[in-house]
């Protein structure tokens, strides 16, 4: 049988002849190794490489990091020139003091602000300045072989040996087989063989550092030459991927108008449904536009829909459904019958049910009754359910019931007044209203094909029915697949270095003094856990019955158990005792 000790770890005293472990642990990670602070002497040169040890360190890294985190936070929470340039004026003006003090700080465009892009750049610098060295030492240790054993395997933390009738060179090249078998990279070095294996725990840890890299690029690539833009269309209406044909637009600093994807598309027809009982009434279970689409100048037009979440894709461009509102035909003829305004006008949905407000602006055509020329503004609200008792909003979002309330003013609408305005808002300072008969401001419900008449021959407003609209998002972000690729090798890379652990088994086998072969074997683990033991245990209870004197021997079977489970149990020692040698007993050896 084989017994043995703990065994006694390296110690800075130990002899010079004593192979330390300092050969047998080398190299089991490419991480930079930080000594004692070592101040270059005064020079520019000598700075420069503090500085640049400094940059590339660990440390830096992580403090890097957790400031690109931190400085997203106001990004967040700040409204932003780049996606809402109106709610920053708002601030502003409702916060004049803070607004400025966010404006010098560059709080309102955050991700292209100067500090921020500063340790964007530096956490770039680090992450590079630290991977290229580690990358070619990673290749220089997958080129050597692993290190031989030292000279005291009993330093090690996991440890176990045992005595066997087999020759040297047989358990040698036993140990040797195995090793390989075990996907070690294995080799003879000397009396002992040296196995290693685990080194996808160093290709996944840069991965995931080179991944952070191609992360941090496709994300600045993205952010400089990225477009965004909405159109809302109306059923019958089309698109063409211009920038005067959107209704709002952003891009990146670096981003070209030439570089839209040329497409076009009309809306066909938009479907909606909505549960309609339960506590989910009301909820939409389909939204989905029918759109007719071309790609290039003259390519061939082809019909799909798009639903929320399953954009169409044309080259970098995707095209997705974001919102959905109704669009009653208008009809608007002067005091003597002529029509002066025909079309669909858009509703903006102020609730779950659509209940919609909107703005009908007819500017050029229209005289009074005295033959003036105005121009009318008509201030519309559209139930598309409507209840009786509940005139001010609609109770479901479907067309069950539509009812359009309108309330005509004629005058000046201000458009000519070089001042923007939008389209779903009035401007009633140069107005006034048309008053009914009981002198009160004319206002009217009306259903699908009624009209409403305007007092004193002013013309009449009817509503002819509705039509639906889909608000449209054309989005490109080059390198938004290198994000998603980089993520996943992320997430990857850090799994493979947090769950494998690189080790190293050493088996060394020589005759001793009483012609015996003796047996050694022993691990090493890039940090303490208990796979390395149990590793080994496993692989010596296997060599001990491959390599043993006389397999009948009872005596030897009990070796290679205990030998197992010797390597597999025993902790790794916390109090060297420089004097503290295991003491191996010999197993019985048969009678001849």
């Amino acid at each position: 049988m084989s017994k043995t000790t703990p065994a006694t770890p390296a110690t800075a005293d130990a002899p010079v002849g004593d192979q330390d472990l300092g050969a047998a642990g080398s190299q089991l990670s490419t991480a930079p190794v930080e000594g004692p602070p070592n101040l270059p002497a005064l020079g520019a040169i000598g700075w420069a490489r503090w500085f640049w040890r400094q940059l590339t360190s660990m440390r830096v890294a992580l403090l890097l990091l957790l400031l690109v985190a931190l400085g997203a936070i106001p990004g967040s929470l700040i409204p932003q020139t780049g996606t809402d340039a109106t709610k920053v004026a708002d601030f502003v003006k409702n916060n004049p003091t803070l607004g400025d003090v966010y404006d010098k700080l560059g709080l309102f465009h955050v991700y292209s602000s100067v500090w921020f892009s500063a340790i964007y750049i530096l956490l770039f610098v680090s992450l590079i300045g630290c991977i290229v060295p580690r990358t070619w030492q990673f290749v220089g240790q997958l080129r050597s072989r692993p290190p031989g054993a030292p000279k005291r395997l009993t330093r090690l933390p996991a440890y176990t040996t045992w005595r066997t009738e087999a020759e040297p060179e047989q358990v040698r090249e036993a140990a040797l087989t195995l090793l390989k078998k075990k996907r070690f990279r294995a080799h003879l070095a000397g009396d002992n063989v040296a196995g290693e294996k685990g080194y996808l725990r160093e290709i996944g840890n840069l991965a995931f550092h080179i991944a952070l890299i191609v992360m941090l690029t496709a994300f600045a690539w993205g952010q400089l030459f990225k477009s965004e833009g909405n159109k809302l269309v109306v059923e019958g209406d089309g698109f063409s991927n211009t920038l005067t044909q959107y209704d709002d637009f952003k891009s990146g600093n670096l981003f070209d108008t030439g570089d839209l994807v040329p497409l076009s598309f009309t809306l066909n027809k938009f479907t909606g449904t909505y549960e309609t009982t339960g506590p989910n009434k009301g909820t939409p279970r389909l939204y989905q536009a029918a759109i007719t689409y071309s790609e290039g100048a003259y390519g061939k037009d082809r019909k799909t829909l798009v639903k929320v979440n399953e954009p169409l894709e044309i080259g970098d461009a995707k095209v997705y459904l974001t919102a959905h509102g109704y669009a009653p035909m208008i009809t608007v003829r002067d005091g003597k019958g002529n029509v002066v305004f025909h079309d669909a006008v858009a509703m903006l949905p102020l609730d779950s049910n659509v209940t919609s407000t909107g703005v009908i602006k007819v500017l050029d055509g229209y005289k009074n009754a005295k033959g003036v020329s105005e121009q009318l503004g008509i201030s519309a609200f559209f139930l598309p359910t409507y209840t009786t008792g509940s005139e001010t909003a609609s109770t479901f979002p479907a067309l069950n019931n539509p009812v359009l309330n309108l309330a005509p003013y004629h005058g000046d609408l201000g458009v000519d007044s070089g001042i923007p305005q939008s389209v779903y808002q009035l401007d009633k300072s140069h107005v006034k209203e048309f008053k009914d008969s009981k002198g009160e401001q004319l206002r009217e419900n009306l259903k699908p094909g009624e009209t409403m008449k305007l007092p004193n021959g002013a013309g009449s407003v009817t509503y002819d029915g509705t039509k639906q609209w889909a608000n449209f998002q054309v989005v490109q972000q080059p390198a938004s697949g290198w994000a998603l690729a980089g993520a996943l090798t992320a997430i990857f890379g850090l799994a493979a270095s947090l769950f494998i652990q690189r080790r190293r088994v050493w088996v060394r086998a020589v005759r001793g003094a009483d012609g015996v072969t003796v047996v050694e074997m022993a691990g090493l683990g890039r940090s303490e856990s208990a796979k390395v033991p149990e590793e080994l245990g496993q692989l010596a209870g296997v060599l001990y019955d491959q390599t043993q004197g006389d397999p009948a021997n009872p005596g030897a079977r009990g070796g290679a158990e205990s030998a197992a489970t010797a390597a597999r149990a025993r902790p790794a020692p916390t109090d060297p005792q420089p004097n503290d040698d295991p003491q191996v007993i010999p197993a019985e050896r048969p009678e001849k």
